[in-house]
């Protein structure tokens, strides 16, 4: 395929790694390309190292036993294309990272296990870089239990391949629909419960509190008129004493009108000479009564009346007493009449919106069950398809004695889920008479590297990271079987970029780009080595992984014809 196709169908790759003091490699810089490239070389060579230096790019776990010896830090530096990459978009845009067509991630570890994670040179954490990761490269191996092999990704695969994403959208929003409703009713439920366990202690409350009638700021009010009706009770004892004085005995007007009558009368009083203290006693007298009187209307003007300070005492104490009760400052008592009546109001109200929110959650179960129906129908069609075509892939890889199945298992209510109503699970047998198993549970690490294989093209359309990785999944394979993967990989890097470690020829002939691993020694000191190999070179390497240590003419002669079948 020329590369502009390539380009068309593989727009997210990795395009560039740089590894330094990781075990072996000093330092190793490897540019790679779309389609397949093979990675060989002899056992020990370092294969397995570049790989642990890509996994620590990608939020792997960091071991200070990848440092190489005598180095206080070790780096991994990798670029890639994600230029129609959405995902890895996604996962920048929520990090708060500006986003370019080229991605660079490197990622640091210590002599004493700190490590350090950036991506386009901004600080991150390892969950993060992690994350990015998952995006960005898929790492198969023999008995690599990840991926399409988890069982919690079948139904989201099943789905992809019936392209059902829609009504799987739908029966997700429905059923958020349906639990907001739910939650609502047992919400409402709840409360109705408990204002029916208080509704006793209520109406007794509000009948208690509807007769005190208490009105806002009547406390103070009432406080107020006591405090005043006091100070006039006090007055009006002053004033009482003052009438007593002016009344004690006959009474100081009747003394003195007494004393004018005495002298008036009197024999004695020629010529006036008692004319001077007469008018002195009329005067006296006069003034007498006026001060009886401005006493008299000072006691009436008093306001005090003990009746009505008796009525206001009463009531006030009543209020107070309420407030006490009920733990709520005085002036709050008509704020708590009005929320007991409320709260009585709403227990009748609340039995209507019950009603209505009953109504409304079986109408949002029965939407959501309409449409879970249909989904579950169109699972099953979409199983049947994706049983067929992986069963076509693994007669492709000679399997054919393989039954592939996918069970759908129908959920009780208790399980549904914003997925729908099924559990999915991608099962098999690889021998005939044999019982279908989970795909996790496959033993044999030659058939789960097929299987996996089969399941990654047939399922290469709908979903999968741009850039997958294969680490010696032919392992215990030869002959025809690793032909049979050969072409299998070579289809799949139609669409994909595709990374392969492989020792077996059949294997590395169908690459587009071939990488070969050395391990040197110089002064004493190894070191691992990354060569890009020429359509020379190739032929050499195919010749050794098909001869040996010696390497004859007639491994050369099957070496090429191995390159030019492909």
């Amino acid at each position: 395929m020329p590369l502009r196709a390539y380009r068309r169908y593989n727009p997210c790759m990795l395009t560039h790694i740089t590894i330094q003091n990781i075990v072996l490699i000093e330092r190793c810089e490897i540019s790679f390309v779309r389609g397949l490239c093979v990675l060989t070389g002899e056992t020990g060579a370092g294969k397995s190292i570049l790989l642990d230096a890509l996994g620590l790019a990608l939020g792997a776990r960091a071991e200070t036993r990848l440092i190489r010896h005598g180095r206080e830090q070790a780096s991994v530096s990798a670029t890639f294309d994600i230029s129609n990459n959405n995902p890895a978009r996604e996962i920048l845009t929520e990090l708060g990272i500006e986003t370019a067509d080229e991605l660079i991630i490197r990622r640091t570890i210590a002599s004493d296990g700190k490590t350090k994670c950036f991506i386009n040179d901004v600080a991150v954490s390892v969950t993060a870089l992690k994350s990015l990761g998952e995006r960005l490269i898929e790492v198969h191996g023999q008995h690599d239990g990840r991926g399409l092999l988890d069982p919690s990704t079948h139904r989201e695969m099943l789905d992809l391949h019936g392209e059902l994403q829609g009504v799987s959208t739908e029966v997700e929003t429905l059923h958020r629909q349906w639990s907001s409703c739910s939650e609502s009713l047992k919400d409402a439920q709840a409360k109705i419960e408990a204002a029916e366990r208080e509704k006793d202690y209520l109406l007794h409350m509000q009948k208690e509190l509807s007769s005190l009638a208490p009105t806002a700021g009547e406390e103070t009010d009432l406080a107020e008129k006591r405090t005043t009706m006091m100070q006039s009770e006090k007055l009006a004892g002053t004033l009482n004493d003052a009438l007593n004085e002016l009344n004690s005995g006959k009474g100081i007007a009747a003394m003195l009108n007494s004393a004018q009558r005495t002298l008036a009368r009197s024999p004695l009083g020629n010529n006036n000479q008692f004319a001077t203290a007469i008018e002195a006693l009329d005067r006296a007298s006069a003034e007498a009564h006026e001060a009886e009187v401005a006493i008299e209307n000072l006691l009436r003007n008093s306001h005090y009346d003990q009746t009505v300070l008796e009525q206001i005492e009463e009531r006030l104490f009543a209020i107070r007493a309420a407030a006490r009760k009920y733990n709520v400052p005085p002036e709050e008592l008509p704020v708590l009449l009005t929320e007991v009546n409320e709260k009585l109001a709403n227990l009748k109200n609340q039995h209507h919106r019950i009603d209505h929110l009953q109504k409304t959650t079986i109408e949002a179960k029965t939407q959501y069950k309409t449409r879970a129906d249909m989904l579950s129908s169109l699972r099953t069609k979409a199983a049947t398809s994706l049983e067929k075509a992986v069963t076509g892939e693994l007669e492709s890889l000679r399997m054919a004695a393989t039954h592939f199945n996918i069970l759908l298992e129908t959920l009780p209510e208790e399980r549904w889920s914003a997925s729908g109503i099924d559990a999915v699970q991608f099962q098999a047998a690889t021998n005939k008479g044999a019982s279908l198993a989970p795909l996790h549970k496959i033993a044999s690490g030659g058939e789960l590297s097929r299987f996996m294989l089969a399941m990654k093209v047939a399922l290469a359309k709908v979903k999968s990271t741009p850039s997958l990785i294969f680490d010696e999944i032919d392992t215990g394979t030869g002959g025809a079987v690793a032909d049979a993967i050969g072409k299998r990989l070579a289809i799949l890097g139609k669409t994909h970029q595709v990374l392969v470690v492989t020792h077996l020829p059949q294997v590395a002939a169908r690459g587009n780009h071939h990488l070969r691993i050395l391990k040197k020694e110089k002064s004493g000191a190894t070191f691992t080595q990354v060569e890009t190999l020429s359509q020379t070179e190739r032929n050499e390497e195919l010749a050794r992984m098909l001869a040996g240590a010696e390497i004859t003419v007639e491994a050369r002669k099957a070496a090429e014809k191995l390159l030019q079948a492909v």
